[in-house]
C-alpha cells in the first residue's frame, strides 16, 4: 500500500496521479471496493468538529490530495506531493471506463447540471455507459443504493459536497462489491461547463481556489477563515506530528 502522512490527524496518501488511476482500475478488476477521499482544507475543517467524519476518511482506501492547501501543509512537513485533484482524476478514470466497458454511475448536483454532465461526459469519451444518474437532493439513501447496485455501476461519482457525500459512500459501501466510490464536491459543475475551469496560469500556480472564488463569490465565506486558520494549525501540526509512516 502506499505510503501517508498525517496533516492534523488525517491521513493522506502519498502517490503520484498515474498510481491513483492504475490502483482504481486494479481495485474494480480485482472485485474490491475502494473509497476515495479528494481532501482539502475545507473537508478537514469540518471533519475536526464531527469524529465519525474523521473515521471515514481516515478509514477511506486512498485520501488524495486535492487542494492546495493540502500541498503547502505537506511542504510545511517536507513532502513533495502533486496535487490530484476530483476534477483531474474524475475525467482520466472516466476516459479508462470507456475504454474498458466500465459502468459508472453520476451522484449530485441539481438536475440540470447532472443531466448535461452526463451528456457532455459521454459525447467526450465514446462508449462510456452510464448505468445510472441521479441527483443530489435526496436524505433517504437506501433507494439511491438500491438502484446503483442494481445497474452493475462499478465507478461511482459522488457530487454532494462535503460531508454528505462521505456519509453516503460510507453507506454504499456496505451493500456493493468491487466499486470504486469518490466524492467530487463540484465536479459536474465543470463536467456540465457551467463552471469553467481556471486558466493554466491559475493551475500552474496552484491558485484554482482564487479563481473560483472570483467567479463564485459566494465561496468566499466557506474559505475565510477557514483556509488562514488551516495553515496556522498545519504548520504547528509539522512540528509536532510524525511525517510519513
Amino acid at each position: 500500500m502506499f505510503k501517508c502522512a498525517r496533516i492534523q490527524g488525517f491521513k493522506v496518501n502519498l502517490l503520484s496521479f498515474d498510481e491513483a488511476v492504475q490502483y482504481s482500475l486494479d481495485s474494480i478488476k480485482n472485485s474490491n471496493n475502494l473509497h476515495i477521499v479528494t481532501i482539502n482544507p475545507e473537508i478537514i475543517q469540518s471533519a475536526k468538529k464531527r469524529p465519525d467524519l474523521k473515521e471515514i476518511i481516515n478509514n477511506a482506501g486512498l485520501v488524495t490530495a486535492d487542494g492546495v492547501g493540502i500541498k503547502i501543509a505537506l511542504k510545511f512537513k517536507g513532502i513533495s506531493q502533486p496535487q490530484i485533484t476530483g476534477v483531474d482524476f474524475s475525467k482520466e478514470m472516466l476516459s479508462k471506463c470507456a475504454q474498458n466497458d466500465i459502468k459508472v454511475a453520476f451522484i449530485g448536483a441539481k438536475k440540470e447540471v447532472l443531466d448535461l454532465a452526463v451528456k457532455n461526459s459521454i459525447e467526450k469519451y465514446k462508449g462510456l455507459n452510464v448505468a445510472y444518474s441521479h441527483d443530489g437532493y435526496f436524505s433517504d439513501f437506501k433507494p439511491v443504493i438500491d438502484e446503483i447496485v442494481k445497474s452493475g455501476a462499478k465507478f461511482i461519482l459522488c457530487a454532494m459536497g462535503s460531508p454528505k457525500q462521505e456519509y453516503f459512500i460510507s453507506e454504499l459501501k456496505k451493500h456493493i462489491q468491487g466499486a470504486v466510490m469518490i466524492g467530487v464536491g463540484g465536479t459536474f459543475d465543470v463536467l456540465s461547463g457551467t463552471v469553467k475551469l481556471a486558466p493554466p496560469i491559475y493551475r500552474k500556480l496552484g491558485l484554482e481556489w482564487l479563481y473560483r472564488t472570483i467567479k463564485q463569490p459566494e465561496r468566499f465565506k466557506r474559505i475565510f477563515p477557514a483556509l488562514p486558520i488551516f495553515f496556522f494549525q498545519s504548520i504547528i501540526d509539522s512540528i509536532n506530528e510524525e511525517t510519513v509512516h
